[in-house]
């Protein structure tokens, strides 16, 4: 019997070679435990994407044959190309299988679902003209037709209210998998713009319509949910996540060809960082955006016109709260309904690409924060039930057992610590939504790296609704889709920056999947800023320092407990003094120049007080070991609370302030930041802690990268030591010679006393270092 393989990319772009498919047969086409080549030829699919195939000629019907597909790309030569994992939560092993006979005359293997679900081109030929077709994954469903809405309402209600009559629906045939697809439609271009349900016969036989979840655009951009209604509204006040999902066209921007869109991409000598220990990362919500008289959320557009306040700051990455689709208004986005659209209320497809090309040509990297454990909270019409009433067939989600084994239906739904239920993570396309989500933005979007939100709510905390009991099985599953998410996007970009929010201290978040690793590059510590800053209502025995020096006393801090924090920051960490969980939203929390004086009047003497701990607080952040990050507004000292629910009504003015009370603070950043990305050493992981007493509230470390080596010392202390302080360590630890100072966080420029040495060059002697130290602040010293 011949056998066709495919190895599908679903990519547009030409990046892999040489392909050969390797499988558990001889050259007769009989089973072996040795496994052969056969070369591929390359091609393209009727996706109009590059793939790769070869036929077999196999024996031994009924047979259980194994094959995989090794080629050449941008991470190397002889890849595995298979990142996607057999299906047993014991195995990490990655392969296809498939018994020969009956209908395995074709065996497909997608690297990516970017291409294969939802309104789609297909071409019949690759010069042809493409035609559409629908492809939707609903495996219980009983009968599915594609329904067109009208695109001056944008709303197809639960009796079918909306559904343009001039269009007929396309009924769709089931294929393998429970993926549904219709016959191809002539002249894709017909279509384009052109809204559209599924109206589904579920297994339950009634009648209910569903957005496209691997649609690239939602007509709606509004927050009003008709929730099944008759709506006689328009787009614009529709919540995208429940309205029409769009015929959308991946290969133009602004109407031209994505290929001239890109082409000046970047700028000459002004290159976007590639290496995390190069990053300075400011993070944005874009919704945010906007100060005092901006009606509605800030916008993609809004974040274009902040790019020249950031490159004066000097940051050089920017991540981006969530933007895929979730329902309602103006929100944070953690629990998204569609994870290959940009969510409407923010901008366009076309808005998001044009601040990623904008940011990249001013060296400016950026990375997109994502959340995978849970959806939506308002689901209906996306992921929940999408084609069953059934618990147990709530494809989307994971459901353990039996209904009738729980005193209430929704005890077998798995609880994670997040604010949903988790996702069905052992169904191989719940999987894909996410890991196919990733490569989109990596592909369509030319993003440079992702942050993915409470990993350990998908790899460690997975648990019964109805008794809070472990389900080892879900948190194995979480490992694999992590695994194949970071193994995926390696394949395609190796050099992706990866970020976990992960604070369970498990090393195997940071190595590689090949070891058992989830692949990350770096992980968020929140420990860090326990110790730093420390209002959390979480940070417990934290030596919460800007906290507790904020009380006015002198009694000691916990500086040493602090010193450990600070060295631990060369493990692979971003480290931060502030981040969106952090400046309000958590229970106890503040921002921070707030936090600095326990939240007295910041006025006159006062104020001077809080900003100069907020310089030390951004000092240690910056200059540690770590990958440094602050929240939007720290650097012009943003003092209201920011919450999910309340920071419409607390946006910050930075324009205003940057040119008014922030100004001191924002050039210190400026300046700072300069300062860090000029030295090397600043930028290595390499950090030795000299000196640390809570008492005298001093900590004095190195950071060292070949020649170049730094001296930071830092007081914490409420009056400064104008007699020389000194700091006496192992003379092989601090050599002898002259050590300049370069940089005093209380320079009167930015609003300080002024205390420091005046750019002396200090001697070193024996390991001895003797300098005046200003109150709440920091000084550095560079070995000349």
């Amino acid at each position: 019997m011949i056998v066709r393989f495919r190895y599908l990319t679903g990519l547009r772009r030409s990046i892999f070679s040489n392909a050969r498919l390797t499988g558990t047969w001889d050259n007769s086409g009989r089973y072996s435990a040795t496994w052969s080549e056969t070369p591929m030829t390359p091609g393209v699919a009727e996706d109009g994407c590059p793939c790769f195939t070869a036929s077999v000629d196999l024996a031994d019907e009924g047979a259980q044959f194994r094959w995989g597909v090794k080629l050449d790309g941008p991470s190397g030569t002889n890849l595995w190309g298979i990142p996607t994992q057999v299906n047993d939560p014991t195995s990490a092993d990655r392969y296809r299988s498939f018994q020969l006979g009956g209908d395995t005359a074709l065996q497909d293997f997608h690297l990516t679902y970017t291409r294969r679900l939802g309104a789609r081109k297909y071409y019949t030929a690759p010069d042809a003209d493409p035609g559409l077709r629908f492809s939707v994954w609903a495996p219980n469903a009983l009968a599915i037709d594609v329904v067109f809405g009208l695109p001056a309402n944008g709303y197809i209600a639960d009796d079918g209210d909306g559904i343009d009559p001039s269009r007929r629906p396309i009924p769709l045939q089931r294929g393998d998998c429970g993926i549904w697809e219709s016959p191809v439609l002539p002249g894709f271009c017909d279509y384009q713009g052109v809204p559209y349900m599924y109206r589904i016969r579920n297994a339950q036989g009634e009648t209910v319509y569903r957005t496209d979840l691997f649609s690239r655009d939602q007509i709606g951009c509004g927050a009003f949910n008709p929730a099944g209604a008759h709506f006689t509204g328009t787009p614009e006040t529709l919540d995208g996540s429940k309205s029409c999902s769009v015929v959308t066209s991946l290969d133009t921007v602004d109407g031209i060809p994505e290929s001239d869109f890109w082409q000046d991409e970047f700028t000459s000598g002004l290159p976007v960082p590639a290496r995390l220990s190069d990053l300075i990362i400011y993070e944005l919500h874009v919704n945010a955006l906007g100060g005092p008289g901006k009606d509605g959320p800030g916008t993609l557009r809004d974040a274009v016109d902040l790019l020249p306040y950031l490159c004066d700051l000097g940051v050089n990455a920017v991540e981006l709260l969530p933007m895929c689709e979730f329902s309602g208004g103006a929100g944070w986005g953690y629990g998204d309904s569609h994870y290959f659209v940009i969510e409407s209320i923010a901008g366009s497809r076309d808005d998001y690409k044009r601040f990623v090309r904008e940011c990249h040509r001013c060296g400016v990297a950026v990375l997109q924060d994502v959340c995978y454990n849970h959806f939506d909270f308002s689901a209906a019409r996306d992921q929940w039930q999408y084609d069953s009433d059934a618990p147990e067939q709530n494809i989307y989600y994971w459901y353990e057992g039996d209904p009738a084994s729980y005193a209430s239906p929704d005890g077998g739904y798995i609880d994670n610590g997040s604010t949903g239920y988790a996702p069905r993570y052992w169904e191989e396309i719940v999987r894909h939504l996410f890991v196919s989500s990733a490569a989109a933005f990596f592909e369509e979007f030319h993003v440079d790296g992702m942050r993915v939100d409470l990993t350990q709510a998908i790899h460690r905390d997975n648990v019964l609704h109805a008794n809070g009991h472990s389900v080892g099985n879900a948190n194995l599953f979480g490992v694999k889709m992590l695994q194949e998410w970071s193994r995926t996007i390696r394949l395609i970009r190796p050099a992706a920056l990866l970020i976990a929010e992960d604070h369970t201290g498990w090393a195997a978040v940071t190595q590689s999947p090949d070891i058992g690793g989830l692949g990350f590059d770096s992980t968020w510590c929140a420990a860090f800023y326990h110790n730093l800053i420390g209002d959390s209502d979480m940070a417990g025995g934290a030596a919460r320092l800007i906290k507790n020096a904020g009380a006015g006393d002198d009694s000691p801090l916990a500086i040493e407990q602090f010193a450990g924090v600070l060295y631990d920051s060369r493990l692979n960490q971003i480290v931060y003094n502030e981040s969106h969980d952090e400046a309000g939203n958590a229970g106890g929390t503040q921002r921070t120049i707030v936090c600095a004086v326990n939240g007295a009047p910041l006025l006159g003497a006062t104020r001077d007080a809080a900003e100069a701990r907020c310089r030390a607080a951004f000092g240690l952040t910056l200059l540690s070991a770590g990958t440094p990050m602050f929240f939007m507004g720290e650097e012009i000292g943003a003092r209201k609370l920011y919450k999910y629910d309340t920071f419409m009504q607390n946006r910050e003015d930075l324009f205003g302030d940057r040119a008014g009370i922030g100004a001191n603070l924002f050039r210190f950043y400026q300046e700072a930041i300069k300062l860090s990305r000029s030295h090397p050493a600043a930028r290595s992981l390499q950090i030795d802690i000299l000196h640390a007493i809570g008492a005298n509230r001093v900590i004095a470390f190195t950071r060292s990268a070949g020649n170049d080596m730094l001296l930071i010392v830092a007081s914490l202390a409420n009056r400064p030591y104008l007699n020389g302080y000194v700091v006496q360590t192992d003379p092989s630890r601090l050599p002898d010679g002259s050590w300049r100072e370069i940089f005093n966080s209380d320079a009167f420029i930015y609003g300080g006393k002024g205390v420091g040495n005046f750019g002396a060059d200090i001697p070193v002697s024996g390991g001895r270092f003797q300098a005046n130290l200003p109150a709440s602040g920091f000084l550095i010293f560079q070995k000349l």
